[in-house]
């Protein structure tokens, strides 16, 4: 769409005041003498990330979201849902006064657009919001922030992000639970349990595999399929509202979730299937590595626990600048895993999409890279621990060498800041591809996985 590789949409598309540590500062040792200063850690750049992806456009006012990719992936000021709970856990994880500030004011921005949707008045969230002003492909002006001018939160109508996913909707709740449990406020978890009301009415499901589908569309259309991931994500949310609320419905909502995650697991390979698309016969192609992460995470159970050795070892790849179609520069190489099984055997003659690169089948998704190294690190097996902390390492040196020259909101990154979706473009097999761009989601993941911090144990 501008000529570059164009927008990263993420899997969600399927329905309609930064640290300044790019460089080392001068301190004055106890001689007297300047001296350098030991160059930021890597969490710290991170952090330095969601911060600037947060304040990239301060004229638009207080209430925001943070920027999900940098201008360069063509979304603009596009902020996904599922992006901004990320940052919110994230921030949490840091334990600081600064970061528990960064987080309460995410939430607040995602409850104000529970509050002000400009359709809807039922706690549903949309799948991303605009930002910051821009003027769109066709020349039209979008001169609003997140909150436009009439006090409607600004759906990201543009790219047709107007559809609720339930996935999405679990997320933002359970960082506004996070939120409520670490602050005590009662609007935090008000605003969760408005998202688990609105999750089982419109999600829940009498079809014989069960559990919720997947939600809605732009036009308010009940979508018919249901997702592994999106109920191992109400696995936790339930169960967190559960133990904040104690109102024994919740748990009730929580075992329809786990028996549906259960349903798609296969025991002779050891992984999760994907979903289903009719409610009746599981979809047994492909298998992506969020299905075998993330279960592992809700769960923390030894009988599904060799989804992780599935993932880690199905799903391996190593990408560097001599493999066909990579973006990786000479002399470079990152190890990690791909987005799924479907990324393996991805035509590398056709563009993932039109007007997209071509993709490469060895490229990295660090997004899921990092909640593998988080994953292991909670099983904790032998082993596991050197294992994560090599994934980690290869996610730390594209944060250090991937992504140069990229922007948000106009103004550059700080170099080594943020971590890209992915090492090379690469087809996820589900309709959409990831690209080289920093991202908040990514970002957030390495930074959870670097606290050990699991954020969906209910």
């Amino acid at each position: 769409m501008t000529g570059s590789q164009g927008p990263a949409f993420s899997r969600r598309a399927l329905i309609g005041t930064g640290l300044g540590v790019g460089a080392a500062v001068l301190t004055v040792g106890g001689s007297g003498v300047a001296q350098a200063a030991a160059p930021a850690s890597p969490e710290r750049r991170a952090y330095a990330f969601l911060a600037a992806a947060m304040d990239a456009y301060p004229q638009a006012g207080t209430i925001r979201l943070a920027q999900s990719y940098t201008d360069q992936a063509g979304l603009f000021s596009t902020a996904f849902t599922y992006d901004n709970a990320l940052a919110v856990l994230a921030a949490l994880a840091s334990r600081t006064a600064d970061g528990l500030s960064r987080a309460m004011a995410l939430g607040d921005a995602l409850l104000y657009a529970q509050s002000h949707d400009p359709v809807y008045d039922d706690g549903r969230l949309r799948q991303a919001y605009n930002v910051g002003p821009y003027t769109f492909y066709d020349g039209s002006p979008q001169p609003d922030g997140f909150v436009r001018a009439d006090g409607a939160a600004n759906v990201g109508t543009q790219f047709g992000f107007t559809g609720t996913a339930v996935g999405d909707m679990a997320w933002a709740g359970i960082a506004l639970a996070a939120l409520a449990k670490r602050t005590g406020r009662d609007r935090f978890l008000q605003g969760a349990v408005r998202i688990g009301g609105w999750i089982d009415r419109v999600g829940r499901t009498d079809q014989p595999l069960g559990g919720y589908t997947f939600g809605v569309n732009g036009a308010d259309e009940r979508l018919p399929f249901s997702s592994t991931e999106h109920n191992t994500d109400l696995v936790c949310l339930f169960g967190r509202l559960a133990r904040l609320t104690g109102d024994r419905v919740w748990w009730e909502r929580r075992a329809r979730a786990v028996a549906f995650v259960e349903a798609m697991w296969e025991p002779s390979g050891g992984f999760f299937y994907t979903g289903t698309n009719d409610g009746v016969t599981v979809n047994r192609s492909p298998v992506p590595e969020d299905t075998q992460t993330w279960t592992h995470l809700a769960l923390s159970s030894r009988t599904y626990s060799r989804s992780l050795d599935w993932a880690r070892t199905e799903l391996a790849v190593l990408d560097s600048a001599d493999r066909r179609n990579s973006t990786v520069p000479a002399g470079q190489s990152y190890e990690g895993v791909t987005f799924s099984s479907a990324s393996l055997l991805a035509n590398e003659d056709a563009p993932i999409a039109d007007g997209q690169p071509r993709p490469d089948r060895n490229g990295v998704w660090f997004e899921g890279t990092a909640h593998l190294a988080l994953a292991l690190r909670d099983r904790h097996a032998p082993g596991d621990e050197a294992r994560a902390r090599r994934l980690l390492t290869s996610v730390e040196r594209a944060q250090d060498l991937l992504g140069g020259g990229q922007t948000l909101g106009g103004t550059p990154v700080a170099a080594g800041s943020g971590v890209v979706s992915a090492s090379s473009p690469l087809d996820t097999g589900f309709g959409f591809g990831y690209y080289p761009y920093r991202h908040t989601g990514a970002t957030a993941w390495y930074l959870l996985a670097a606290a050990r911090a699991n954020p969906l144990r209910a």
